[in-house]
């Protein structure tokens, strides 16, 4: 029987699918290591279950409100009947007590974090990709922690890091925009956004709109879509995510986890934040000039978000050259990297 690595995450409509998202490409990575994955959750919308169980991959569904010691209870639960060689950490509602309650179980703990504040995450390993994460104090408060700090440590799906090492189409010769507000696009931005796109770009441009699995709004989404015709196409919770962005011109997305896929498979992208937590590093992100920022919560992020990605479609050298700066930020073997670490730490036990 394969040792098991188990993946703590959550997703909704308020939270978003990100921490589920890139935790699957680190099972995905682990799997293909001979390793099995399953999920730990207290909230997972059906369509991301069907996704991951399709995908090998065990779900254990938890009653606990996210963080509580209920949470941490049933966790340890899991981890006891899997016989867990390791868990993988994902969220932000999981604190100190909780974080130092779930290493007492003794097994190797992996945290994915996005604050960078120096507090102790009780973690044997630390992720995470930023551009500047490297400068951030977490040797402070783990000192005995694997720091794996940067881009070459961004998670990226197996058909994400299949569709970067393809070969594509020049990038003025991409005749499609990708449009996605990641797994529930909390501020239901996309159908306003769409339906202002559409009349903003040439009619030869195709709209391909990415809806996530946790997404309430997608009923909205293929409404505004319809009297668009077949200019515009709508993918629900798509297994093609990387096809996609490896055949646009341009993309439009939320500035989660897609940030780092988009980089890696060399789109240039209007960056829409949507969160406290992504500002920093989308802000890093524009700073390396491969992509424009625009606040998603402003009363008109749609007309702004609709007006940027027009212009930059209008100057194919622009897009041209932010591509170009691209080059080696990402290489898509960041999820192989993680997975590797992790086993390191459980043969080392």
């Amino acid at each position: 029987m394969s040792p098991v690595i188990l993946f703590r995450a959550d997703a909704g409509a308020s939270i978003g699918a990100g921490h589920v998202m890139r935790c699957l490409a680190v099972a995905e990575a682990v799997q293909d290591m001979g390793f099995a994955a399953g999920f730990v959750s207290a909230a997972l919308p059906p369509a991301l279950e069907d996704r991951l169980q399709a995908a090998g991959m065990d779900v254990h569904r938890i009653d606990a409100e996210p963080g509580s010691e209920d949470d941490l209870a049933a966790t340890l639960i899991v981890i006891r009947d899997c016989e867990a060689a390791a868990i993988v950490v994902d969220g932000y509602r999981f604190g100190p007590d909780w974080r130092a309650g779930l290493a007492g179980a003794g097994l190797p703990v992996l945290a994915f974090d996005d604050a960078g504040t120096g507090e102790p995450l009780h973690a044997a390993l630390i992720v995470n990709a930023a551009p500047d994460a490297a400068r951030l104090p977490y040797g402070s408060g783990n000192p005995d922690a694997t720091l794996l700090l940067g881009p070459a440590y961004a998670p990226l799906r197996r058909e994400v890091r299949r569709a970067a090492a393809a070969v594509k189409a020049p990038l003025p010769e991409r005749r499609a925009m990708l449009v996605t507000f990641g797994g529930s696009d909390p501020l239901g931005l996309t159908a306003p956004v769409l339906v202002r796109l559409a009349a903003a770009l040439p009619p030869d441009v195709r709209i391909d709109v990415a809806v996530g699995g946790a997404a309430p709004n997608a009923d909205a989404v293929v409404q505004a879509a319809a009297p668009l015709g077949d200019r515009v196409s709508v993918h629900r919770d798509t297994p093609r995510m990387g096809q996609l962005m490896a055949g646009a011109g341009l993309a439009v997305s939320a500035a989660g986890t897609t940030t780092a896929e988009l980089a890696a498979i060399g789109t240039p992208a209007v960056l829409v934040t949507i969160a406290d937590n992504q500002l920093e590093a989308a802000r890093q992100s524009e700073a390396l000039g491969w992509c424009r920022l625009v606040n998603g919560r402003i009363p008109d992020a749609p007309e702004r978000i609709a007006e940027t990605a027009a212009a930059l479609w209008a100057d194919p050298s622009l897009r041209v050259a932010m591509a170009a700066r691209l080059s080696g930020i990402v290489d898509g073997q960041g999820a192989v990297r993680i997975a590797e670490a992790l086993a390191r730490r459980v043969t080392a036990r």
